[in-house]
């Protein structure tokens, strides 16, 4: 961790002039700027406006401001970054997290797309373009399964985008070469085929209630499936977001139930691209949402976010190719907070998930391989 701020003008930078207490870079401890300069915390603002904030005046010089005229201080917000993360391979927690096992590489993993972990078992799920598609690691490393090679009757994989492991072990494919989502039990035998309605079928994830969340890119939706795959047998997939840009990562929070989707937006002029992380409550209602120009704003380099999962705790993590790191977002009620995780040793992250033991699990696509972090 970085050292102390040790002087009293360092001390005095870092905490609010009216309770005190350490600025934070999330609520209530968060700086905000006043129209006149001045900053003082979230919790202190909220105090001192009173109800809506409509009584507002700066406590140090009296200016009258409400409300709607504050906001975040960013050079603070940039200084307690850079002090709190000094080690930025430190989890959300606190614990550092370090590299506890290596998968795959050229040869085993080709030109890898998705990765996902068995709720129960622990087993990661990797989709990938070699001549099987699908690889299953168990917990300690061993290649366990390999199928859905192209042509193969009843398990054929044309090209996987992504993959994502039910509660009770099918292992679920999002096949962009004919735009379908499709089952497998755990020996590779092909259940169920979903292609009906899709255009092209991107991101999975599966919520603990067995359900299938699908991102359908072309479509700029996204859809809820219901299906009993042990009897290979589709109940419902009703479509629950639509107007999205390009959607593509998707993720259910196993604490909250909230859902997080990043899209992927164009615009004019070359290398223009960007992205953009919304978060939705469980019943499908906006509840926050940040883009690559918004992340720059408390972080200097660009970001282009790829994948996206929910720890233990309810935080959204993603990863950036640009930075070649896995970033912390925050819970839902706090987001955007910026925490790296992991800044260094990738080289092109495009898939992030957590084992049941709550290991960090990173695809690096630049590699072929995937890393598996735990707390030290």
């Amino acid at each position: 961790m970085a050292s102390p701020p040790d002087s009293e003008a360092e001390l005095s930078l870092l905490e609010c002039r009216v309770c005190f207490e350490p600025f934070s870079p999330v609520a209530p401890r968060r700086p905000r700027n006043l129209p006149c300069g001045h900053v003082l915390c979230g919790a202190c603002l909220a105090a001192l406006g009173g109800p809506g904030g409509r009584r507002l005046e700066c406590p140090f010089c009296r200016r009258p401001c409400g409300s709607a005229g504050t906001s975040d201080c960013l050079p603070l917000l940039q200084l307690l970054e850079v002090l709190g993360t000094a080690s930025l391979s430190r989890g959300a927690s606190g614990a550092a997290l370090g590299l506890r096992l290596a998968l795959g590489g050229w040869g085993s993993l080709v030109n890898p797309t998705g990765v996902a972990a068995c709720p129960r078992t622990g087993r990661l799920a990797v989709a990938h373009d070699g001549k099987k598609r699908i690889h299953v690691f168990g917990p300690s490393g061993t290649c366990l399964r390999r199928f859905g090679e192209r042509g193969d009757a009843g398990n054929d994989i044309k090209y996987a985008l992504d993959v994502a492991v039910a509660s009770d072990g099918h292992v679920v494919v999002t096949d962009g070469g004919d735009c379908a989502v499709k089952v497998f039990d755990f020996d590779g035998r092909g259940v169920l085929a979903v292609r009906e309605g899709f255009r092209l079928p991107w991101g999975l994830d599966a919520t603990p209630e067995g359900e299938v969340m699908v991102t359908d890119s072309e479509a700029g939706a996204l859809y809820r499936l219901t299906a009993d795959f042990a009897n290979g047998e589709l109940k419902k997939c009703q479509m629950i977001l639509s107007r999205l840009i390009s959607p593509r990562g998707v993720a259910v929070s196993p604490v909250s139930g909230a859902v997080v989707v990043i899209e992927h937006l164009k615009a004019q002029g070359p290398n223009s691209s960007s992205t953009r992380v919304k978060i939705f409550n469980t019943e499908m209602d906006l509840v926050g949402q940040m883009d690559s120009f918004g992340l720059n704003l408390i972080f200097p380099s660009k970001i282009y976010t790829t994948a996206v999962a929910f720890d233990k705790e309810g935080r959204v993590i993603v990863t950036d190719v640009c930075s070649q790191a896995v970033i912390c977002l925050g819970k839902p009620e706090e987001f955007p907070i910026f925490n790296p995780l992991i800044s260094h040793g990738l080289s092109y992250p495009i898939g992030v998930t957590y084992t049941v033991n709550n290991s960090l699990v990173v695809l690096d696509g630049g590699d072929h391989s995937i890393k598996i972090y735990s707390s030290t």
